[in-house]
């Protein structure tokens, strides 16, 4: 009954209507999930000051590039138990489910590791204003500590969404981003606790979402149902899930490591504009959510279709979901821009803070579109099995062209500003996505020869 209430049929009937009811619970979903980091931001910038609102948003990088290595491998565990459910292989989806979940508590354990011990170095490298150093640091340490939370909600939460369920990580992820908002007040208006209660609320509410979706694996019917006791590595799923997954999270790495040099190389214009960057990048997170969310349908239904063997249907999943990004990567673009200092003000009561935001606002939100339309042509390459590709697109167009921007005209001295470096988005943006379209026609060339199409 629950495979029947919450699964989508991806292989047959009118695409667009199931791609909605895929995407708009999972846009909640990240639109939550991103509220225990905005929660975190908020409350530390109007109740502990600016320099608190610095340390927190200035990890904010470094997170995503500790954590999009394992991310990627939740990507693969999700692409191959899709194709292997849009199949009819059974047997082969248990296999993928026992592995991801393991290598979810696997994964967590290392992350919480390397963020406990590696903090000060990896900070230091990353010329932290040393007046939010130690806050940072303490941030950083308490946060690490919820990664094997953090991984066991995510991975699940991407096998149900192979099936087409993201309506249950909904509900999980609403109960705890309401527990997460009410401990950042307690623990930092009543408590006085700093980055480190908003830090310790966020962990609690990880462990809260991981519950939920355990839980609700080990309750399935169908034939994604988790049985802890059969938890195990199977080599040949390990070994595919490492060969879609490593590339995968390797270009979330390269996005992240491009981002924490810029992000370097912002941390040189003092606090003021740091707080302001932090705080637009928040911003900009709940629109990168909404486009996210057709990138990750693309995956799922591009993954289910291919291993049905529909060429046509793969075609029109793309089409659809490269303009529902675009769309809504545009509108919800110029709406930041418009009402961009009534938003940077929940996060700060400095109107120098507030125009420093404004200033990447302008730039990035009024190319949303492109930008959309670069990440979502990556869900269709890589649904179609070819995840080292976009990889080495992304390090090419998007990470190195951003380096080498940086290096150069950012070092010149009639463009040595903070507009200049805010620039190298779109430009990259616009660059890599071109690529990606060309990638995708030539796919598809090969799998018309590979594929019958449907009469």
């Amino acid at each position: 009954m629950a495979q029947k209430t919450y699964s989508i049929d991806m292989c047959t009937g009118a695409i667009l209507p199931k791609m909605l009811r895929f995407s708009i619970p999972l846009i909640c979903s990240g639109l939550l999930q991103l509220l225990f980091n905005t929660a975190d931001i908020i409350v530390v910038g109007r109740f502990a000051g600016d320099n608190s609102l610095a340390a927190v948003g200035s990890t904010t990088s470094l997170i995503y590039l500790l954590v999009n290595l394992f991310m990627g491998l939740s990507t693969g565990a999700s692409i191959l138990a899709a194709r292997h459910f849009g199949a009819k292989e059974d047997e082969e989806v248990h296999k993928t489910v026992h592995t991801a979940m393991l290598l979810s508590l696997i994964s967590g354990a290392a992350l919480a590791l390397i963020g406990v011990l590696g903090a000060p170095t990896i900070l230091r490298l990353m010329k932290s204003p040393p007046e939010v150093l130690p806050l940072s640091i303490l941030y950083l340490r308490i946060y690490f500590l919820g990664m094997p939370a953090t991984m066991l909600y995510n991975f699940g939460a991407a096998l149900l969404r192979a099936a087409g369920d993201t309506r249950r990580p909904l509900y999980y992820l609403s109960f705890a981003g309401v527990v997460n908002v009410t401990l950042n007040l307690i623990f930092v208006i009543v408590f006085h606790m700093d980055v480190a209660g908003v830090a310790l609320a966020t962990i609690i509410a990880q462990g809260i979402s991981a519950y939920f979706v355990v839980r609700c694996l080990m309750g399935e019917s169908s034939v994604f149902r988790l049985d802890p006791r059969q938890l195990r590595i199977y080599p040949d799923k390990f070994l595919q899930i490492l060969r879609i997954g490593v590339p995968a999270g390797l270009q979330g790495v390269l996005f992240s490591l491009s981002n924490v040099v810029i992000q370097s190389s912002v941390n040189t214009f003092g606090e003021v504009v740091v707080a302001g960057n932090s705080a637009a990048n928040s911003v900009e997170g709940f629109l990168y959510v909404s486009v996210n969310a057709f990138h990750q349908a693309n995956i799922s239904f591009t993954s289910q279709n291919y291993g049905a063997g529909h060429y046509r249907r793969i075609w029109r999943v793309f089409f659809l979901s490269t303009a529902c990004a675009m769309v809504v990567g545009g509108v919800l673009g110029g709406l930041v821009i418009a009402s961009g200092p009534v938003l940077l003000g929940l996060y700060t009561t400095s109107a120098a803070v507030i125009e420093a935001g404004m200033t990447r606002l302008r730039i990035t939100c009024m190319a949303y579109s492109i930008g959309s339309m670069m990440d979502v042509t990556v869900g269709t390459v890589r649904g179609l099995g070819y995840s080292v590709l976009p990889t080495v697109v992304t390090l090419l167009g998007a990470c190195i062209l951003r380096l080498v921007w940086v290096a150069t005209v950012f070092q010149l001295p009639q463009y040595h500003t903070i507009s200049t470096i805010y620039w190298s988005y779109p430009i990259t943006w616009l660059l890599t996505a071109l690529v990606h379209c060309v990638c995708v026609v030539l796919i598809m060339g090969r799998l018309k020869r590979a594929l019958a199409p449907e009469s």
